[in-house]
């Protein structure tokens, strides 16, 4: 199977994790997308949804479902989105979209995290991906000596030859370099540097359950 066949796969298996008559919240990305394509078979069912990005809203909107701000709404019963990276323990990198704010801020506010991934995210170790770390510019330099310190290289992502701007109005680091073993003590560490929105690393709010597409279909990993 292709991977975008593979993407299809896990984004129809999440389906079964939406309640009937709640809102959901609804990550980003590739895989992502593949899930809001297949939720708009069972519309009618859902109240609404609340999103982690604006491309994210755009798409749930174009098949009908209304979009609730997260303000708008209490605890939410799921999760659904993907990783660039997910560890035994559902700890993940996150980011690779650009939108770990928002995606943060969802999950804190769901009851239940459910990642849609194939294969290929699956790591012993986390790192392997460049870990995004959304920060505010004027800190850039500072957080780059700083990843420095730790062994990683850091970089401002570009976007047509120009930092990339968030949905926050924020710039985004890419760090290479590093393995992080011990991902809630570090994400709690960099959260805690001044200038840093948000880390990419996904521990304390980590899945609990992975839908995880595999050649030989479906695979359904609890934590």
């Amino acid at each position: 199977m292709t991977q975008d066949e593979l993407k299809t796969l896990v984004g129809q298996a999440a389906l079964k994790y939406v309640v009937p008559g709640e809102i959901v919240g609804v990550g980003t990305g590739s895989t992502v997308n593949k899930f809001i394509e297949a939720l708009a078979g069972m519309k009618d069912r859902v109240p609404g949804a609340v999103s982690s990005s604006n491309a994210s809203t755009e798409r749930l909107r174009a098949i009908g479902i209304r979009v609730f701000d997260a303000n708008e709404v209490g605890e939410l019963a799921v999760y659904i989105d993907g990783a660039d990276e997910i560890d035994g323990r559902g700890h993940m990198v996150k980011g690779g979209g650009a939108a770990l704010t928002r995606e943060k801020i969802v999950a804190a506010q769901s009851r239940r995290f459910v990642c849609i991934a194939d294969d290929s995210k699956r790591v012993e170790v986390l790192g392997r991906f460049p870990l995004p770390v959304e920060v505010i510019p004027m800190a850039t330099q500072r957080i780059v000596r700083q990843f420095a310190k730790m062994g990683g290289t850091a970089k401002v992502r570009l976007k047509d030859g120009q930092p990339l701007v968030t949905d926050n109005g924020q710039h985004i680091l890419d760090v290479t370099g590093l393995q992080i073993r011990e991902p809630l003590a570090f994400e709690s560490d960099v959260n805690q540097w001044p200038g840093v929105v948000t880390v990419g690393v996904f521990a304390h709010q980590k899945a609990q359950v992975c839908l995880l597409a595999t050649a030989g279909g479906v695979q359904t990993l609890e934590f």
